[in-house]
């Protein structure tokens, strides 16, 4: 449809058309086409609900359809709803969870995992996915890092804008079958609340919004998002929901962001509670006046916005400015020509869990797995030579998704013991349980009671799970969070293991010392206890419906770990929150505990991470050159190259992530320690060695100085290549000041 049309079409709508399209519904308020309980409890009525403008989480294309249908009918100028949901790591092929994701430092691989979540999602009929979410994410006590990239801005913008582009397509053509609209989220400063409390106040300086928080969702907007979504929480002390400043000044005018703002669920009518609205009249108009296009979920919008542009305490332009955007992108859609656009049950049956997307998930499943530790080369394990136990709550537990993943189905997941057992069967494998994968008794979500099964005798499985340890030559220990520890509400101050897998560790450890851990978690966890016992720790997050045989080919060594941490694992919970690319301080630590009290440290623990960011190890060995610079001056219109060269010494083949990360010596505000700022994946036979080479420019240099002026200074810089944040061979270049 022509704009011109879309602009005849705004100005032949009533209000009451106006702003239903402002409101986002919930699926469950249909029923067969009737309105159910909630709607009738909220005060809705047919009337209103006629003109709703989008539609949040049906499953299915048929009832998509159906309700797409009915709606058009009803409307009195047939405009189609959108249809929205959580998309955050697949549809119904689940990949790993997006901290996994990051892992593999693969841009590329996240994006193409993105387009297959937008082709499934987009047969079931929907069109829009609450992803990504580019929360720049240090505390680990946070539920919702799973569906981050973790600590560092650089990696979280380059995965973000990867994942716009899968959703979206290259040429973000929406109309194109199999493009699903990405929604941003959330903006902004979301993953950095107080105590790591989901929903907290967030405490941010300018300074450190704009050159932390920002840059990744801007990564995200310039790759073409459709739309932003609010953050629940507070920023300068001002919900987002109603900060006008963050939406209008720095959303809209600086970032450059056209598309449609959505609320989070019921951010709006949440400005009451927040304490910045009286009434929902209030917080109507402070989220309208804000920006917000859409509220998600409550009847704030439509039972007020008419009102109160009779009674003139709202311009009825900015509802105008509102539907526009979302009539826009309706349009861009293509659903004003096919207001079901690509829903189809016989391409759901086609695509849905295929055989394809299923390799693709076993893939990046294999590539986000993070080898923390490997005493004695213990992995990869011998099938042919050796017999292994796999005990723990993991070894076979259908719940390895994300807890965000709502259209995924548990059955369709392959457990650690169907992989091990289908893709080696010859292979002297035993399996048992051991313990509960939660503390008998205790509450997952604050509602779910998970005692132990009547027939799983807490006893009797220990006992077996040691019996089996003790006859065998190697011990694999399948531990980690129940998966609803970790996502949206579930904030932890304790995030170590549940006491009675730490016990079947132990107890495990103390008859036979041959040891491995693999960890299925949705965060970084405290596992001190576990690094200083076992002999091999592999960190398999929450790696989705092709977990188990991923597992199994790394296990046995038909495929290598190549992962890397994408945020830093603390020793302990006191650390936190805590990062890579933190600023020195006047008196930083220099190593001797004895004789230098008085620097930033602490008296019980190191300062650094047990893992830092940027972390992985393989089955083999490489080893790095010095460090080559071209030039140690670097002109602002030109570059330098520097360069390592990198040798697998190990006796089999191995990806490495070599790493560029940059200091900032002397400037006119405290600089981190370090910068990433480049990475490169070199796969290498034994004894193959390759030159990798990174080019430096003065863009690379840029911050916000003290005046809040985005530029580089002239100065002296470090520059490190390495396999992680703390390591690496280092060099020292000069930026000269720019002749003009």
């Amino acid at each position: 449809m022509e704009q011109q049309k879309l602009m005849s079409l705004l100005s032949d709508m009533s209000l009451d058309e106006k702003t239903g399209e402002l409101f986002q519904i919930p699926s469950y308020f249909f029923n067969n086409d009737m309105v159910t309980g909630p709607a009738v409890e909220m005060g809705i009525t047919p009337e209103e609900l006629r003109v709703c403008g989008s539609c949040l989480s049906v499953i299915g294309a048929r009832k998509l359809r159906d309700i797409q249908k009915a709606h058009i009918q009803r409307h009195p100028h047939h405009i189609p709803m959108l249809f929205m949901a959580d998309i955050i790591n697949g549809y119904r092929t689940v990949f790993p969870i997006p901290l996994a994701q990051s892992c593999t430092f693969d841009p590329a691989l996240a994006e193409k995992c993105a387009s297959i979540a937008a082709s499934e999602a987009a047969a079931a009929g929907l069109h829009v996915t609450f992803s990504p979410m580019a929360d720049l994410v240090r505390d680990a006590r946070w539920g919702r890092v799973m569906e981050s990239a973790g600590e560092d801005p650089y990696l979280s913008g380059l995965m973000a804008a990867a994942m716009v582009r899968g959703y979206q397509g290259e040429d973000n053509d929406l109309s194109k079958k199999g493009a699903l609209a990405a929604c941003l989220k959330h903006f902004a400063g979301y993953g950095a609340p107080e105590g790591g409390r989901d929903y907290n106040t967030v405490e941010l300086s300018e300074r450190t919004l704009t050159e932390d928080y920002l840059p990744a969702y801007q990564k995200a907007i310039d790759a073409g998002c459709a739309l932003v979504m609010t953050s629940f929480n507070t920023l300068n002390r001002i919900p987002s929901t109603a900060n006008r400043h963050l939406m209008r000044e720095i959303l809209r005018d600086k970032m450059l962001f056209d598309g449609v703002l959505i609320s989070d669920w019921c951010a709006v009518s949440e400005l009451i509670p927040h304490g910045i609205a009286a009434d929902e009249k209030e917080a109507a108009a402070l989220a309208l006046n804000a920006g917000v296009d859409i509220d998600m979920a409550s009847p704030v919008y439509l039972k007020n916005l008419k009102g109160m542009v009779k009674q003139k305490l709202i311009d009825e332009r900015l509802i105008d400015e509102a539907v526009l955007r979302i009539l826009t992108l309706k349009n861009r859609l293509g659903l004003f020509e096919n207001p079901y656009k690509d829903g189809s049950e016989e391409d759901e049956n086609k695509l849905l869990l295929c055989t394809a997307h299923r390799q693709q998930a076993r893939d990046c499943a294999e590539k986000s797995f993070v080898l923390l530790k490997n005493e004695d080369g213990f992995l990869p394990l011998n099938r042919e030579k050796e017999s292994v136990a796999f005990i723990g709550p993991f070894a076979d537990n259908l719940l390895l998704s994300g807890s965000w993943s709502f259209f995924g189905d548990d059955k369709d997941c392959v457990t650690l013991k169907e992989g091990v057992t289908r893709s080696y069967p010859e292979a002297a494998a035993f399996f048992a349980q051991g313990c509960p994968t939660v503390n008998p008794g205790t509450e997952v979500l604050g509602f779910q009671k998970v005692p132990p099964k009547e027939d799983f005798d807490l006893q009797d499985a220990l006992d077996t799970a040691i019996q089996l340890a003790r006859k065998a030559d190697r011990v694999i220990l399948a531990l980690g969070e129940h998966r609803d520890y970790s996502g949206e509400g579930a904030s932890r101050t304790h995030i170590t293991l549940p006491s009675c897998q730490l016990e079947l560790f132990h107890k495990i450890c103390e008859v036979n010392p041959n040891v491995g851990v693999i960890l299925f978690n949705g965060r970084p966890l405290d596992i001190c206890e576990i690094a200083q016992r076992a002999k091999a720790i592999l960190e398999a997050w929450l790696p989705g419906v092709e977990g188990g045989n991923a597992l199994a080919r790394v296990l046995y060594g038909d495929a290598s770990p190549s992962g890397r941490l994408s945020m830093s694992f603390p020793r302990c919970v006191g650390q936190v929150p805590i990062y890579y690319n933190h600023m020195s301080t006047g008196r930083p630590f220099s190593g001797d505990y004895r004789t230098t009290r008085y620097n930033s440290k602490y008296l019980d623990a190191p300062n650094e991470p047990l893992y830092p960011f940027g972390y992985g190890l393989t089955y083999t060995d490489f080893a790095y050159s010095k460090l080559c610079l071209d030039s140690d001056v670097l002109h602002p219109d030109d570059g330098i190259c520097a360069s390592v060269e990198v040798t697998n010494t190990g006796t089999r083949p191995g990806t490495e992530t070599v790493q560029l990360y940059l200091h900032d010596v002397s400037a006119s505000v405290t600089r981190p320690v370090r910068e990433l700022k480049g990475f490169c994946k070199v796969s290498l036979k034994p004894g193959e060695s390759r030159r990798v080479s990174f080019r430096i420019t003065e863009e690379m240099l840029r911050f916000y100085d003290i005046h809040m002026n985005y530029v580089s200074e002239p100065g002296q810089f470090e520059v490190f290549i390495g396999p992680d944040s703390a390591s690496g061979s280092k060099g020292v270049f000069t930026l000269v000041q720019s002749d003009t």
